[in-house]
C-alpha cells in the first residue's frame, strides 16, 4: 500500500485537478489510498473535498497548525509503507504512482525515489522542464515510511524551508534515487510559499541555526 498525502490550505480554486490528478492514477485500485489533510482553509476547501468524500481520507484542522504539522499528521495517519506528497496546487501525470512504486519494489535497497517535473503556470501550461535531483522540491518523492520516523519527521518550528532540513537529516543517512521523468507538475502562481521573502529568509536563518553554513 501506498499513501498519496495531499496538504491543503486555502487551495481551493487549485484542489480540484490536483485530486482529480491524485485519484486518476494507473496504480491497481486498492494499492494506493488518498489521505487529505486541510489545515483550516477558510475558502470553500470543505465543499470541494464533501465532493470528492466516498474517494478520500480527509482530515480538517480547526486551526491551522502548518505545512510541517500537516504533512507529519500525515504520514502518522497513513496506511501505507510508502509515502508521497503532493501539494494541493500542484497535480502528477497518471503513472506517477506505478512508475514510482514499481522502482520501489523492484529494488530493495532504494530508501526514497523521487522524478524530475514541469514547472507549470496557473493554466497548467508547462513552462520548464527541472530535473528533479539538480533542483529538488519538497513533493513527488516516494519515501519509505519507517525511515521518515526514524529521522523524526518534519522539523514543526519550521514556517519555510522545511523541506530542506528534511533532505539535509534524510541524506545524512539515507539517499534518494530520481527517475528520469517529468511525472509532477509543479505549479508556479502569486501565492507560493517560496515567493514569501520573509518567511523564507526566517527559514533560512533556522537552517544556519540548526546545520551550519553548508
Amino acid at each position: 500500500m501506498t499513501s498519496l498525502i495531499i496538504t491543503s490550505y486555502n487551495y481551493g480554486q487549485y484542489l480540484e485537478r490536483c485530486l482529480r490528478s491524485a485519484l486518476n492514477q494507473t496504480m491497481p485500485e486498492g494499492g494506493y489510498e488518498v489521505l487529505v489533510i486541510d489545515d483550516a482553509s477558510r475558502d470553500g476547501t470543505e465543499q470541494i473535498l464533501n465532493n470528492f468524500a466516498d474517494d478520500i481520507r480527509c482530515v480538517r484542522l480547526e486551526q491551522n497548525k502548518g505545512l510541517s504539522h500537516a504533512r507529519n499528521l500525515g504520514v502518522k495517519m497513513a496506511k501505507g509503507q510508502f509515502v508521497v506528497f503532493l501539494d494541493a496546487d500542484d497535480y502528477v501525470h497518471k503513472d506517477f504512482l506505478y512508475l514510482e512504486r514499481t522502482i520501489m519494489g523492484l529494488n530493495p535497497s532504494l530508501d526514497a525515489v523521487s522524478c524530475d517535473y514541469y514547472i507549470v503556470d496557473e493554466r497548467g501550461r508547462h513552462l520548464e522542464y527541472t530535473k528533479g535531483d539538480a533542483s529538488p522540491i519538497a513533493c513527488g518523492i516516494m519515501f519509505r515510511k519507517d525511515l521518515l520516523f526514524q529521522i523524526g519527521l518534519y522539523d514543526e518550528d519550521f514556517i519555510a524551508r522545511e523541506e530542506e532540513d528534511l533532505r539535509k537529516r534524510w541524506l545524512a543517512d539515507y539517499q534518494i534515487f530520481n527517475i528520469p521523468a517529468a511525472l509532477y507538475r509543479y505549479r508556479m502562481h502569486d501565492s507560493n510559499l517560496t515567493k514569501d521573502q520573509s518567511r523564507m529568509e526566517e527559514g533560512k536563518t533556522k537552517l544556519h541555526e540548526k546545520h551550519g553554513k553548508q
